[in-house]
């Protein structure tokens, strides 16, 4: 039987009818203790098949009666909480916050639980998060409250990568509407996204792409060119990451650079104030989570892109990163770590001039030569020793691996000029000095500053290098299949923050600012494990692997921090003098 189009006996009804009394007569009754409609007003709210005519009737009585709606009621409210609002019509939308506004103006107890009931909402099985929601989240919330939700409520790592760049995308829009919490939302994301990063190692992600590459079929490559039928909810096959981690980490960066350049751009131009305030965030979280941690691959380069915008944010930068290295009262271990990422940044910062490279290495090596001095008018002999020298050390590896990199750029133009400029860093009294840098710093970077300041003649490490190759002692590690003899390549522990980028898609954005290896003339100068002399032309990077892998935790390097309580008193330095106002 059809009536209306419709069969009458194989379709629900239409829900245009409800049952027992309007709220207000239901709550009073159930005070005097008649629960019956109650119950049934609980278990029509709970209908699956509700419509949105409906949910608006119920909405507008449940707002006439919020002062009602005590803790007492706490069962019925959780029920209007679970009522499925999202991707409804805007109507339903707009009355159900206009509800949860009322309820938590005139019920504070609800607030911390219609925001979870929000926040629930930001992962991709909800349409996209509406004005009004992110209006109502802005309007009730502080850092006290809402902060904790967000990070309960932040997906497993290893969900989706969609599910992952939903929240964090929603995230991101609510500190556009509530600017004073943005910081803490920044840590929230950074530090989860740090958790990616470390369990992804750079060997990792690497031999997923080659496999990825060797498994290939040559037969299938061009047959069919998707990328213009592809929407960018689902990138072509060419810039998906092989291994699962580096693709969610992808994404994330993705995202998280996005915004970085939203927030600092208005109308395609700089808008210096709000860029001020961001890196002013960004550098806050870096120092609390990023600096501490070992071995990350990728997230420090939010810096790096938000640092290429304008020359003096770079300089601000560097000059932050120098004030750690020379602050005596800064644990050990974050010194030398500033010092890695000092180096690094110098060395593979397209964006950053010669001259401000000469102004650090100036500063860098007047403070190196100060603490040779320190040491030569203690009155005791001075030797070799990491614990007491680390930051020493490590402070001589970035100017090491700053000149490998840079050297080029400052001779050209002018070679008897740069030239000149090299020798007057005195990098022979750094080199022969008691405390033997080179005994400690990267064998690859010893040797190929070794090769570059031969070519040039501006000092000679051969004899020194040879020297301590003969006092190496070997280490007897034993395993499970018997001892092995090795040798501590990496004393230092160190790492380059800014070593190649490997992901793909957000890679883009870092692929112009960033200096590749390009020294192959002066590669061809050292020989291969065979002997063979020639240069590594399918590497971007000549440490080859030297430097340390992440171990999937999140935290400080082994290092102690007491190591610093045992070196002598570092010997302060003025700031960098080239920072330029914003």
């Amino acid at each position: 039987m059809e009536v209306d189009g419709r069969d009458f006996f194989s379709s629900p009804p239409v829900k245009t009818v409800r049952f027992g009394g309007s709220v207000v007569e239901t709550l009073a009754k159930h005070k005097q203790g008649d629960s019956g409609d109650y119950e049934l007003l609980k278990h029509q709210l709970a209908d699956p098949d509700i419509k949105d005519a409906q949910i608006i009737n119920w909405l507008q009585e449940f707002r006439s009666c919020v002062t009602q709606l005590t803790k007492d009621h706490e069962q019925l409210i959780y029920t209007v909480l679970r009522l499925p609002w999202v991707g409804r019509s805007q109507a339903v939308v707009e009355e159900y916050m206009a509800f949860l506004g009322n309820l938590v103006s005139a019920q504070t107890v609800y607030l911390c639980a219609c925001l979870k009931m929000v926040v629930s909402h930001f992962t991709p099985s909800s349409t996209s998060i509406s004005y009004c929601t992110l209006k109502f989240v802005s309007s009730f919330s502080t850092s006290r409250f809402l902060v904790p939700i967000l990070q309960e409520n932040f997906p497993f790592v290893q969900k989706s990568s969609r599910t992952l760049e939903c929240y964090v995308h929603n995230l991101l829009r609510v500190t556009t509407y509530i600017p004073s919490i943005r910081r803490d939302v920044l840590e929230v994301i950074i530090g989860m996204m740090l958790k990616l990063d470390v369990s992804a190692s750079r060997a990792d992600i690497e031999e997923a792409e080659e496999n990825t590459v060797q498994n290939q079929d040559p037969t299938e490559e061009g047959l069919f060119d998707m990328d213009e039928d592809m929407s960018a909810d689902h990138p072509s096959t060419t810039a998906v990451m092989a291994h699962p981690v580096a693709e969610r980490l992808d994404t994330l960066m993705a995202v998280l650079m996005a915004y970085v350049k939203d927030v600092c751009h208005v109308n395609g131009s700089l808008h210096v104030e709000r860029t001020k305030d961001l890196y002013k965030d960004l550098l806050s979280v870096f120092d609390k989570l990023i600096l501490p941690t070992h071995a990350s691959c990728h997230v420090q380069y939010t810096l790096f892109y938000l640092c290429s915008f304008r020359l003096a944010l770079a300089e601000a930068f560097l000059d932050h990163l120098w004030k750690i290295l020379q602050s005596p009262s800064q644990p050990a271990v974050l010194r030398q770590a500033a010092a890695g990422y000092l180096g690094s940044f110098l060395a593979r910062a397209k964006f950053i001039p010669v001259l401000t490279v000469r102004a650090c290495l100036d500063l860098l090596l007047s403070w190196i030569h100060r603490y040779i001095d320190s040491q030569d008018s203690s009155g005791t002999q001075a030797y070799c020793d990491i614990s007491l020298h680390g930051p020493f050390y490590t402070a001589c590896q970035a100017v090491f691996y700053t000149l490998i990199f840079r050297h080029r750029a400052m001779l050209e133009g002018n070679m008897k000029k740069g030239l000149e400029y090299l020798q007057s860093l005195n990098l022979e009294r750094v080199v022969m000095c008691q405390l033997n840098p080179l005994k400690v710093c990267l064998p690859s970077v010893t040797n190929m500053f070794a090769a570059i300041t031969r070519k040039y003649q501006v000092v000679f490490c051969y004899t020194i290098i040879e020297r301590n190759n003969r006092h190496v002692l070997p280490v007897v590690r034993s395993s499970a299949g018997g001892d092995s003899v090795t040798t501590n390549t990496n004393p230092l522990d160190s790492f380059f923050p800014f070593d190649p980028y490997l992901l793909r898609r957000s890679g883009q954005l870092i692929e112009p600012l960033y200096q590749v290896w390009e020294e192959l003339a002066d590669t061809e100068l050292l020989p291969d494990k065979t002997g063979r002399q020639g240069s590594r032309e399918d590497e971007d990077d000549f440490l080859c692997g030297e430097t340390p892998q992440a171990e999937g935790i999140v935290g400080m390097t082994p290092n102690s921090y007491d190591s610093n309580l045992r070196s002598p008193s570092s010997v302060g330095s003025p700031p960098i003098s080239f920072q330029r106002p914003f």
